[in-house]
């Protein structure tokens, strides 16, 4: 059991001075460059002053040099400089000061001394934060991630099974739509996808509250969001699905920081997080969304019903923009599930353009949002791409759900496209007269036969799609540049990876050209195309004999130059390409500057204390490589403390053989680069031989 932490030991009954012993865990969203450069300034000031301290990094490639019980019940405090999530629970009993993560690469001397009066952190309490001086994103915009990010998995793999075992076992049937044979294989892989998609809103909610709450919230928000999801609670024919769940997800959140502030005995204090918060919550929530917020969306899926029942009469261009706009609105909640259910009840009755219209809208949204991520790739992470490849197959098969985790993460922007797309796709199907004999849509049941004037279905269908994914682009494209025209001086100093803004990465906007026209003399190594890159002498895709190997070999005096001749961030990384291309793996040095410079746009990649490490993950390579030049007068790259560039290293790696190299060579990179003293001989090696002798100190 851990004891309460007073003030660190100064000394024994023998009059022994004491060391004193912190600990430390550092964190940045990203885990890669920053986390590693506050732990490394950490231990250096430490170190300094007579003080152990192990610090633990919770970067990309996973935890490292974790604490355990013992390490935490003999400590005098515990720094966490992070900017994401960090389980606290395992630190009551001891000061704990939490701080951004750039403070604890700036500041550390003032972390240690601070973490001695910080407050002892109490079971089931969240640790005050203390300023940093920059903006960042709201508790809310992080939290609303947090549960994106862990609902995605559950999406994709719900929807892929369901896709799969519908295009391989399923076949039309009028009263049932697409059938999979009861027993069979299939059914069994179908019900395995239902159970995916099932848990996924619950779990968008539930991870929402945890980024709120903690771990207290975790229950009340997935318990909540199943109920929002099961409308047969409320008395409604659809749940709230999605919409629902992050109503839910926030309210369980808040509800759970507020009970933590109330007063309770002492002997109580232990079990609150564990039994009385999650049971208050979980029981304040569920009945509040059962008796006050299900009874509006019972309310609202009737009238709808009966509102849409008394247009069936009316213009076809009409009835299918508007159902358009329902089947897209909230894919799976209610106002989806009365246009679906609207269209699938007239089936029966020998009207199957109602059906018809709702199978042409279904489809839009993710394949839309599939083909928005294709469009304008540099506009999402990487996480992102990847769900947009699978929204595009779920897409063909009908599944909207695919859709959702773009949706929940930018609803303004989403939705809206969304619901333009699917009313442009309903519109069309409408006035074409298509129909649909089965209650399901997109391509699939055309494939299979179950609709009728197929050739405007899919016109139809790739309208809407062409109209939501450029809809969406444009709307994020602005949504972005608003946020970061919101930055002080051209970059958002907030967080762990400052955004730059700007067109010139820096550079201020009329001097873009220039820029880009002094790229092109500023690389000493002539552009590669893919194919003249393939006939270069094999002897230079490794290094000569005798040649001097760093990080793994991936650095060689070939790549090393002790003379940077470009004076902006762009021309830089162009120049730090040729440079890379004097090793023989790189297949295309353009594919590889724009690589490097979307993962700018993302972030700037100037670390501060005159570093920056560009970066790229790109098959424009064919094996890692890294590079090093300096720069005599420093490039402007947006660092986090305003310095100028001076020693520029570039790492490439392969997408497909690409692992966690890079996260590796970055750690090793970042740690090493915040001693002083190796700054200081790196600045002042004579050649590229004496460079390199300086970089053998990495590894």
């Amino acid at each position: 059991m851990t004891s309460p932490a007073g003030p660190p030991p100064t000394g024994s009954g023998s009059g022994e001075r004491q060391r004193v012993k912190l600990l430390a865990v550092t964190a940045c969203p990203t885990g890669i460059a920053h986390t590693y450069m506050a732990a490394e300034k950490l231990q250096q000031a430490a170190e300094s002053r007579g003080i152990d301290m192990k610090v633990e990094t919770q970067g990309s490639i996973g935890a490292e040099n974790v604490l355990d019980d013992n390490d935490v019940s003999t400590a005098d405090g515990i720094i966490v400089a992070a900017d994401k999530d960090v389980d606290l629970s395992r630190f009551a009993g001891k000061r704990v000061l939490k701080v951004g993560v750039a403070e604890g690469i700036h500041h550390p001397e003032q972390l240690i001394e601070r973490v001695r009066s910080a407050p002892v952190h109490q079971p089931g309490a969240v640790a005050a934060v203390a300023s940093s001086g920059g903006k960042e994103r709201s508790v809310g915009y992080k939290a609303l991630m947090n549960g994106v990010s862990y609902m995605i998995p559950f999406v994709v793999v719900g929807g892929l099974l369901i896709a799969i075992s519908l295009s391989l076992g399923g076949h039309t049937d009028p009263s049932g739509g697409l059938v999979i044979p009861k027993d069979s294989f299939w059914m069994d892989l179908n019900n395995i996808g239902v159970i995916g998609f099932t848990l996924m809103v619950p779990i968008l909610s539930g991870y929402i509250a945890y980024a709120i709450g903690d771990r207290p919230a975790l229950v009340p928000g997935m318990i909540g969001g199943w109920i929002a999801n099961t409308g047969e609670l409320y008395d409604s024919k659809a749940g709230a699905g999605f919409i629902g769940a992050i109503v839910t997800g926030f309210l369980a959140g808040y509800l759970v920081l507020w009970i933590k502030k109330v007063k309770v005995p002492k002997f109580v204090q232990p079990i609150m997080p564990i039994i009385v918060i999650p049971i208050v919550a979980t029981t304040a929530l569920g009945l509040f969304f059962i008796y006050v917020l299900g009874k509006p969306i019972s309310w609202v899926f009737e009238h709808l019903t009966d509102w849409l029942s008394g247009m069936t009469g009316t213009s076809a261009i009409l009835l299918g923009a508007i159902l358009g706009l329902m089947i897209a609105f909230d894919m799976g909640g209610p106002v989806n599930k009365t246009a679906f259910l609207f269209g699938a009840g007239l089936i029966a009755t020998g009207n199957q353009t109602v059906m018809g219209m709702c199978a042409a809208a279904i489809p839009v949204m993710p394949l839309g949002q599939g083909l928005a991520t294709l469009i304008r790739k540099r506009l999402y992470t990487e996480q992102e791409r990847e769900t947009g490849l699978a929204a595009l197959f779920m897409g063909c098969f009908g599944i909207s759900e695919g859709a959702i985790p773009f949706a929940a993460a930018r609803p303004a922007q989403v939705i809206p496209a969304n619901m333009l797309g699917g009313a442009v796709a309903g519109a069309i199907a409408g006035v074409a007269g298509v129909e649909d004999a089965v209650p399901h849509g997109g391509p699939i049941v055309a494939v299979l036969g179950a609709v009728s004037g197929v050739p405007m279905f899919f016109v139809a269908v790739v309208i809407g799609t062409a109209v939501t994914a450029l809809t969406t682009v444009g709307l994020v494209d602005v949504s972005e540049r608003r946020r970061r025209g919101d930055a002080v001086d051209g970059v958002a100093v907030a967080g762990p990876e400052p955004v730059l803004v700007g067109a010139g990465a820096g550079v201020a906007p009329d001097v873009v050209g220039v820029v880009a026209q002094r790229s092109v003399a500023a690389a000493p190594a002539p552009t590669a195309s893919p194919a003249s890159a393939s006939v270069l002498p094999a002897a230079a895709s490794s290094a000569a004999p005798g040649d001097v190997e760093v990080l793994s070999g991936y650095l060689t005096e070939q790549t090393v130059q002790v003379g940077l001749d470009a004076d902006g961030k762009e021309a830089a990384i162009r120049e730090m390409a040729g440079l890379l291309a004097r090793s023989g793996r790189v297949a295309d040095v353009d594919e590889l500057v724009a690589t490097a410079l979307r993962r700018e746009a993302q972030g700037t990649t100037g670390l501060g204390e005159e570093i920056a490490i560009p970066h790229a993950k790109t098959d424009a390579v064919t094996a890692p490589v890294v590079g090093f030049a300096r720069s005599a007068t420093g490039i402007e790259w947006g660092s986090l403390d305003g310095t100028r560039a001076k020693l520029v290293f570039m790492i490439a790696v392969p997408e497909a053989a690409a692992g966690d190299e890079h996260l590796r060579i970055l750690a090793l990179l970042s740690r090493k680069l915040m001693d002083t003293g190796f700054r200081e001989r790196l600045t002042a090696a004579a050649d590229e031989s004496a460079v390199l002798g300086v970089l053998r100190e990495v590894g």
